[in-house]
């Protein structure tokens, strides 16, 4: 698995095969990339941990030099499970992401 530099995405226009916004509970969102034939999450080189981004807005303008060719949105929570609704299934269901800044 590659590791992305957000330093290194944001300093140059990258084509970008895939992104895939990963959302978790309390806004925060980390981005899983495909670009040529590496693929990995993207990392904040200065702190050594994954990218956090904290609103759709705030990827969309990270990301606005880029051109994404595919970008997806992937929602996991744990609740379904803590109030007795059968386990979720392996696969999570994707929904289209788009990188489109507001006017």
């Amino acid at each position: 698995m590659h590791k992305f530099k957000f330093g290194d995405i944001s300093k140059a226009s990258t084509t970008i095969d895939y992104l895939e916004v990963q959302s978790y509970e309390m806004n925060i969102y980390l981005i899983f990339l495909q670009i040529g034939g590496n693929s990995g999450m993207l990392y904040d080189e200065h702190k050594g941990t994954p990218m956090r981004f904290f609103s759709a807005g705030h990827i969309r303008e990270a990301f606005a030099h880029c051109h994404v060719k595919n970008a997806v949105m992937k929602h996991d929570t744990p609740y379904d499970e803590m109030i007795g609704n059968p386990p979720k299934s392996l696969e999570q269901m994707a929904l289209p992401f788009s990188m489109t800044l507001p006017y």
